[in-house]
């Protein structure tokens, strides 16, 4: 099966510019990439996809052997860049896809110019001095949740995810995001997520690599984005004036300027 029908890519903006592939995190697809889109594809040319089991992927393609690890999806990006022919890319990967960005960049190197990572979080669970913003146990309490009512749950913590109680809009968006996603799919994935440890892989990144966080973000808190930064070599930190884990919704002309600018530094 091609990468392009399995992954719904969609390419848009410029032949003649940079390469942007930008991967979606958990519950999403690519529409929530719609506010930063125009102002990327302005300069750059644009490639959108779904995670298989998300949006308008090819299901049947779907399977837990191959998606019960973040390698899968990793190994899903390189395929769709092999098939394009895409060369000098700059991967942005959003939340969970932050690290799979990582593992697709030190899987080939040589296939990416420069990563952004999107309010990432290689570990989402305390560990001694590493603070990632959730026990053991609030993990396991959110997966039980999870299994026994997804859409209760997912009208739960969308919000959550989302933050900005004063734009209700916006986590509703994302509830029913999560809700078009197959129950059971999406079990498997928030596992995969939720448990996953890449600490030890951030230090193996040799591309440039930006690090955007929110002001506030109860699902990747500031301390998580400092310790990507101190852990990928050169890598750039920025904290933009945004609330909640999906920026490039709730902050969209930050997040778009912020990625642009990053790209474009070394543009002739």
């Amino acid at each position: 099966m091609d990468a392009s029908s399995k992954n719904n890519v969609v390419v848009v903006g410029r032949d003649d510019g940079p390469t942007v592939v930008l991967a979606h995190g958990f519950g999403c697809d690519q529409n929530l990439w719609r506010l930063v889109v125009p102002a990327l594809a302005a300069r750059f040319r644009v490639v959108l996809f779904d995670h298989v089991g998300a949006g308008k992927s090819d299901l049947a393609a779907w399977s837990v052997e191959r998606y019960n690890t973040l390698d899968g999806y990793a190994a899903d990006i390189l395929d769709l860049c092999a098939e394009l022919d895409l060369r000098d890319v700059v991967l942005v990967g959003h939340s969970v896809s932050a690290m799979i960005a990582v593992l697709a960049a030190i899987r080939e190197p040589d296939r990416f110019a420069k990563l952004v990572l999107l309010t990432p979080s290689p570990c989402y669970i305390d560990d001694g001095d590493y603070r990632g913003g959730f026990s053991r146990s609030d993990i396991d309490e959110l997966l039980e949740s999870l299994d026994s009512n997804y859409l209760g749950w997912s009208a739960t913590m969308a919000p959550v995810i989302m933050g900005n109680p004063e734009r209700p809009e916006l986590g509703a968006e994302l509830t029913e995001s999560f809700c078009r996603t197959d129950p059971a799919i999406a079990r498997v994935f928030a596992q995969t997520t939720f448990l996953s440890d890449n600490r030890a892989d951030l230090a193996h990144v040799t591309v440039p690599t930006l690090i955007i966080q929110s002001r506030e973000d109860a699902i990747a808190p500031p301390e998580v984005g400092q310790f990507v930064h101190e852990q990928i070599p050169g890598s750039t930190l920025l904290t933009v004036d945004a609330t909640g884990h999906c920026p490039q919704l709730s902050a969209p002309e930050a997040t778009s300027r912020a990625i642009t600018e990053f790209v474009a530094a070394s543009m002739p």
